[in-house]
């Protein structure tokens, strides 16, 4: 992996002499508070301003303010006028621009497409506080307001978007963000190094559309430069036969017949790419690009959707990625290769920044949930080496885990005692995109460099990872040992088919860490859909409640496991389904709330929802694996009430789907049985009548579930 400059390790900017602000100004009084006669850099966000690290656009304002730069937040603004993207007036460099911690269209809309009535990143949880396709609209509107200042975008929504992508919304695939948003440059991934190279080089007179050479970046240009090695990426996988590519070198003169059925208003000609099928072994690998099928071939063709997916996600590595360049009409988006992950001292440097650690006063005693499910919890890593195909973590953070060191993770809990109002002894939460990642990585770092494997504990654990937890169990024990804390809890979600290969940190996690129920994911029961999630079969969870129902007894304590499932997820059928709901029975656990799959933009399970196609394997017209995908409103719900098989509205349901799946032995009043044949009055449909009786609709939150255990 080529080395990267350290992320302090610029010069300053002069305005560094303004000192570090208590908050980051949202207001002009704040700015003359500060000394500021302007910005140098805005930063819009579609979530309340909380200075905290959880929060992207805090550790971005603060990550820029330590280079020396002067900076200003507009959250959550008015975007019916551009009006309220002036009130800190014109910024020096740029305007940085992100929807916030989630994506806009997740945010607002559930997996059924119904608009949510609540926002977590929002004052007092009110919804309808952000656009949809936020960081679009609040592009344009910063271009209103200042016309010629650029504009970076930036976060989840713009780094899963930033080629062509299938959009469940619209359902249709939509070109990369670059394009409708008209931003001068994208950042993806974790994007410090990034911004920070950027925001330097602007300082020093560069304009960020010639800014190239820096990774983890998205731009736009008019061709292929001169010296890069063009690979085809449909003959690195070839997936059958392919319309071929545009020349932009050579332009193609239409017939006059085809003159006369393209009409006056026709688009100017097509341009083609010349590709070298063959690379001199001495090519530099950074001056190698990889073509992906434009945006017009995988927006009809979805086999060339699966296999641009496909691609993408095997060039992720940074110690092995190559530059893609995809075309959108006349313009080619290219990517350049993942940004380097961060060091340890470099992650402590970023922990450490003057963060406030609560909202902005200008929110007053407004409730915030999403800052108060975090307040009192601390983020030790980065990253996720799982590759679950329906989760974003390792597409936007990657799969290599960037640590805290022990004493920067203690000096935050302290921090938290010392400063956090209303904090009572108990660490909420010791952990990050997952539990039990922290400090695991592969045994050489040769191997990682050149590793194409889309995760690391999947099929199986990987020989090269090393999943020593002794690092963390030392983490635990110092925490639970810092002065004033009474408790520290795990609440990030556990990797148990890593965690059964420590059954010393089991024990550690089950004797002091669970506060009586522990949240895990096994996704489903059967083989079918946890093969396309590319997740551990029911094996590991055994052997998991195993080790934790031996070490909560030997601690004399009764706790329980919770387990997380998806309901229509792509490769799943209503058989699949009804096992998972006969497995709940026997165990004994009713979900309160249930997920349906929802497919993100660029996730490998979306593709499999959109093209039909299993992109985990090489994508082919002929021969390849077709996955089967519920999608219709009707199938979908009968999947999420399976997993709520005791909720007497659902019976109906259920008892028609299984007369046709030929299972009415399922159908009774007995323990074996998986609904009674009686329906409560009001419930379903009531006696003769047949009537389905209506129920309010509860919009459900994203990626939430809870199940609890019988009693």
């Amino acid at each position: 992996m080529p080395p990267a400059r350290n992320l302090f390790s610029y010069r300053k900017y002069w305005a560094q002499r303004f000192g570090v602000a208590p908050f980051l100004p949202m207001s002009r009084a704040e700015m003359e508070a500060l000394g500021w006669d302007s910005c140098d850099i805005i930063l819009v966000t579609g979530d309340a301003y909380v200075d905290h690290p959880s929060f992207g656009m805090a550790i971005i304002g603060r990550v820029l303010e330590a280079q020396g730069f002067r900076v200003g937040i507009i959250a959550q603004p008015d975007w019916t006028s551009a009006e309220d993207f002036r009130r800190l007036g014109r910024p020096n460099l740029f305007f940085g621009v992100t929807a916030g911690n989630m994506d806009s269209m997740v945010n607002r809309y559930t997996a059924d497409r119904r608009i949510r009535r609540n926002d977590a990143y929002t004052p007092n949880d009110e919804g309808g506080r952000r656009p949809d396709r936020a960081v679009i609209v609040y592009t344009q509107r910063c271009r209103e307001a200042f016309k010629d200042t650029p504009v970076i975008i930036g976060g989840i929504e713009a780094s899963l978007r930033r080629i062509a992508h299938f959009d469940y919304w619209s359902e249709k695939v939509r070109r990369s963000v670059l394009l409708d948003s008209k931003a001068d440059l994208l950042l993806y991934g974790n994007a410090e190094r990034a911004l920070v190279e950027v925001a330097h080089r602007m300082a020093g007179g560069e304009h960020p559309r010639d800014i190239h050479d820096v990774r983890g970046t998205a731009f736009l240009r008019d061709a292929v430069p001169e010296g890069f090695v063009e690979l085809d990426s449909t003959e690195l996988d070839t997936p059958g036969r392919v319309d071929p590519h545009p020349d932009p070198y050579a332009m193609v003169t239409p017939s006059n017949c085809e003159k006369a059925e393209q009409g006056p208003d026709a688009p100017p000609p097509v341009k083609v790419v010349r590709l070298h099928r063959e690379i001199p072994r001495d090519h530099p690998r950074d001056m190698t690009v990889v073509r992906l099928p434009s945006h017009e071939q995988v927006k009809r063709d979805p086999v060339l959707y699966a296999h641009a997916s496909r691609l993408l996600h095997l060039e992720t590595n940074p110690g092995n990625a190559r530059a893609l360049v995809q075309r959108h009409g006349d313009k080619e988006v290219w990517l350049n290769p993942p940004p380097i992950p961060l060091t340890t001292p470099e992650m402590d440097a970023l922990f450490d920044l003057p963060f406030a650690r609560a909202p902005h006063p200008a929110y007053g005693d407004a409730r915030i949930p999403a800052w108060e499910m975090i307040r009192f919890s601390v983020n030790i890593m980065r990253g996720c080496f799982g590759g679950c195909t329906f989760c974003s973590i390792t597409e936007h953070e990657g799969r290599i885990i960037q640590n805290r060191s022990e004493d920067s993770v203690i000096r935050e809990i302290e921090e938290i005692r010392d400063k956090v109002k209303g904090f009572t002894g108990v660490i909420s939460d010791l952990g990050g995109p997952t539990a039990n990642m922290y400090r695991i990585a592969c045994r050489d770092r040769n191997i990682e460099a050149s590793c194409r494997r889309l995760s690391c504990v999947y099929p199986e654990i990987c020989k090269n990872l090393n999943t020593d937890h002794s690092a963390l169990i030392s983490l635990y024990r110092r925490a639970r040992q810092v002065p004033g804390v009474k408790k520290v809890l795990i609440a990030s979600g556990l990797r148990y088919d890593l965690a059964v290969e420590s059954p010393e940190y089991v024990k550690e996690l089950v004797t002091h860490h669970v506060g009586g129920y522990l949240k895990i994911a096994p996704e489903h029961t059967e083989q079918g859909p946890l093969t396309h999630m590319m997740k551990p079969g029911m094996g590991s969870y055994d052997r998991f409640k195993a080790l934790f129902d031996r070490f909560s007894k030997e601690a004399g304590k009764e706790q329980y496991l919770i387990p997380y499932f998806i309901a229509a997820h792509p490769g799943t059928t209503d058989e699949d389904m009804m096992n998972l709901a006969l497995w709940l029975k026997r165990n004994g656990f009713r979900a309160d709330q249930v997920q349906a799959f929802l497919p993100g933009p660029m996730a490998l399970a979306t593709a499999m929802y959109h093209s039909g196609r299993n992109p985990l394997k090489n994508v082919r017209r002929k021969g390849a694996e077709i996955v089967y995908s519920p999608k219709g409103l009707r199938q979908r719900r009968l999947h999420k009430a399976f997993l709520r098989y005791h909720d007497p509205e659902n019976w109906p349901l259920l008892r028609e789907a299984l007369e046709r799946m030929g299972r009415a032995d399922l159908i009774g009043n007995g323990k074996r049985h998986l609904v009674p044949r009686y329906q409560p009055a009001g419930t379903g449909r009531t006696g003769g009548e047949g009537k389905r009786v209506a129920r309010k609709h509860r919009p459900q939150k994203f990626r939430t579930q809870h199940t609890r255990p019988a009693r």
